[in-house]
């Protein structure tokens, strides 16, 4: 049976149309949203219990220790090509764009840093007197990238690109502090084995990408390359994850990895077509069902949250803290370093992104159930103040930001990072 063209183009076209909608931040930031708000929905409904069944259950081989839960496969494994596409991205930006100066790409690696430890500090400023709650000091530290940059494409279409560059930089950063803060104080045993197994697959990557010797035959052979390079991917996820290592650090190491410059003969290097090619997948399926079963927290009685102190210390550290940490860190350090704001921002600009970055979620989620797993009122009222927390962020950044976009709008500013707005 053959196929008419005429159908067959017809076909082509809305499927290119749907893959260059999904590839729109606004689009995924839609499905994303959404798929959070049905999560929330569904498991505070009476039939909470269903949802619950269904993000419990296991699959997977028991011998390679991956008979995970559907919430772990999306969290661990759709979410590691989430964070593939934007480690690409990051080292596009690297190489092309805004982070190529010294001076531009320290402010938010240093405003990473001062808003990981500011809301660790606040937060073991309020439960100093309390051991059995002081050990998740570690969960305000967190900002979640796949909720931040949803609303920012959501509520901000007119600001800038540089601040969503920023952004980019310090979540990353962020999400990598974190995991090392996991890994050191919230693992038992990293299996250092299966981690130095990984790296030596991540120069194997590296290196295939080079264009010499092997990699130059390889490139020339009639052989597709994702038959090499989607087996070696999958190799590497899996010793990370067995080492112990949260898993989505494989997919931003490999994204950090991608060559982003063309050799002799090519049209695109890898980088860029790689992102074009799985962008509309990690926005239209991974991210959506990530958030779907990540997303599901039960509303505890808000009373009682408000009187545990790891809620406090919780919402006080990604609400307050988030913000004095970036942005006052990122101020100070443009005061005594070379370091410096790109000139189509605003301080208010970096504050409204300041208060993005409250959104905790994936992260802060994953350390609080290591924190309080022997105590499950001190659990459950943890997660709803990260729920709460990033609910406050989320409403305050799309004021302030909401607002700037407007006004960048009103200027007359479209998309110019090296532009400098009038205020």
């Amino acid at each position: 049976m053959s196929i008419d063209p005429v159908e067959r183009s017809r076909g082509d076209g809305v499927f290119s149309r749907l893959a260059d909608a999904l590839r729109s931040d606004t689009v995924s930031g839609f499905l994303l949203i959404g798929a959070a708000v049905l999560a929330l929905v569904w498991i505070n409904s009476p039939l909470g219990g269903v949802y619950e069944g269904l993000r419990s259950l296991s699959f997977g081989p028991e011998s390679l220790h991956l008979n995970l839960s559907l919430e772990t496969w999306a969290a661990d494994g759709l979410l590691a090509l989430f964070f593939f596409v934007v480690g690409n991205e990051l080292k596009q930006e690297f190489v092309h764009g805004e982070l190529r100066d010294p001076k531009r790409a320290m402010l938010p690696i240093i405003a990473a840093i001062c808003g990981m430890v500011v809301p660790a500090a606040i937060y073991a400023a309020i439960n100093i007197t309390s051991p059995e709650t002081i050990q998740g000091w570690g969960i305000p530290m967190a900002t979640d990238i796949a909720f931040a940059l949803a609303i920012l494409a959501v509520v901000g279409r007119g600001l800038p690109p540089a601040l969503r560059t920023f952004l980019l930089t310090l979540a990353i950063v962020d999400d990598l502090g974190a995991v090392i803060v996991i890994a050191v104080f919230y693992t038992s045993g990293i299996k250092f084995l299966a981690l130095l197994a990984a790296v030596v697959g991540l120069g194997v990557f590296w290196y295939l990408q080079r264009g010499r010797g092997l990699a130059a035959r390889l490139n020339a052979s009639v052989i597709p390359n994702w038959l090499v390079y989607v087996p070696l991917a999958a190799l590497i996820w899996l010793l990370v994850h067995e080492s112990g290592v949260h898993a989505t650090i494989a997919g931003v190491s490999m994204g950090l990895l991608m060559r982003a410059t063309t050799l002799p003969g090519e049209r695109q290097d890898p980088s860029h077509r790689v992102e074009h090619l799985l962008r509309p997948w990690s926005s239209g399926l991974a991210l959506p069902i990530f958030a779907f079963f990540s997303a599901g927290v039960v509303f505890d009685g808000f009373g009682e949250v408000m009187q545990d102190k790891a809620a406090l210390g919780i919402i006080a550290g990604l609400v307050v803290g988030k913000v004095i940490g970036i942005a006052g860190g990122s101020w100070l350090t443009t005061k005594v370093t070379k370091a410096e704001l790109n000139p189509s921002l605003k301080w208010i600009d970096i504050v409204g992104m300041s208060q993005l970055a409250g959104i905790g979620f994936t992260v802060s989620l994953l350390i609080t159930e290591l924190s309080f797993a022997d105590s499950p009122e001190h659990l459950a009222h943890a997660k709803t103040g990260v729920l709460v927390a990033s609910l406050i962020a989320t409403l305050l950044a799309a004021f302030v930001l909401g607002g700037r976009s407007r006004h960048y709008q009103k200027a007359g500013r479209r998309s110019d990072p090296t532009g400098s707005p009038t205020d």
